[in-house]
This record gives structure tokens, C-alpha cells and sequence, in this order.
């Protein structure tokens, strides 16, 4: 059986800059701000913390599941995602990713290899492989 599910979110007014997104549900609903750390008032929500959001909680089902797969029990679990908006040289601006999950109750070679199968399953690794470059640090705790 196959399952499917459709978020559709609407951006609105001067995008990063002072606009909204707003999900069709209304569940998600946020003003926009560009970063201090890029001149802007950084007084809301940006999407690189969005974009954040959502691959720290994609990867952290990704990790569940391939640990339940190989019959691992981490006692604890979480994953940190770190979104760098970069300006190369070109003038232009490129994304990079840091996954950092942690996982209690296991060794450092099971967390790095629970870490490598969600990286590979995990639907945002998949849909940025090849696009971005992206680091993930697993660590034992």
C-alpha cells in the first residue's frame, strides 16, 4: 500500500525579508526575517531554521526506523541540523548542512552506522544528495 502526503505552504510579501509563510492548514503560520548575522533585523523566523526543522525531524524518524530495522534500542535520541547559508566568492549563495544526531545507550561504531543508514533513507538527505555538501557527525552519548 502506498501512502502520500502533500505539504503546500505559501509565501507571501518580500519573502525572507519581512513576509510570511503560511501552510494551507494554517497550522504553520510565520513572519519571515532575514538573520542579524546577514544585516537583517532577525526578528523571526528564516528558512534555512525552517529547512532546519523539518531535515532534524525527517532524519530523527530516518535514525528510529534504521535502528528498529537492525533491532538496536538507542536509550535516547535526537539530531541537531545545522543549515549554513553561504556566499561564495561568486557573489553567490549556496546552502551547507550538518547533521549531528546522538544516540544514548549505544557504541560509537553502531551510532556512526544507525547515522550512514538514515542518511541514506531519510527523504531531505535524499532529496539534497548531490546538491549540497553535507556532514554528519553521529556521536555515542
Amino acid at each position: 500500500m502506498s501512502t502520500s502526503y502533500t505539504a503546500t505552504v505559501e509565501a507571501t510579501g518580500e519573502g525572507r525579508n519581512g513576509g510570511t509563510v503560511r501552510s494551507a492548514d494554517g497550522l504553520l503560520d510565520h513572519r519571515l526575517s532575514i538573520p542579524r548575522e546577514l544585516g537583517g533585523a532577525g526578528d523571526a523566523t528564516n528558512p534555512e531554521q525552517l529547512l532546519a526543522a523539518g531535515w532534524a525531524a525527517c532524519f530523527l524518524g530516518a535514525l528510529r526506523h534504521a535502528a528498529a530495522q537492525r533491532r538496536v534500542r538507542p536509550t535516547s535520541t535526537s539530531v541537531t541540523a545545522e543549515i549554513t547559508l553561504h556566499r561564495g566568492d561568486d557573489g553567490e549563495f549556496s546552502l551547507l548542512a550538518t547533521l549531528s544526531p546522538r544516540l544514548g545507550g549505544v557504541d560509537q561504531h553502531t551510532a556512526e552506522e544507525l547515522a550512514e543508514a538514515a542518511h541514506r533513507i531519510c527523504p531531505y538527505s535524499k532529496a539534497t544528495r548531490g546538491n549540497i555538501p553535507v556532514t554528519v557527525e553521529a556521536l555515542a552519548v
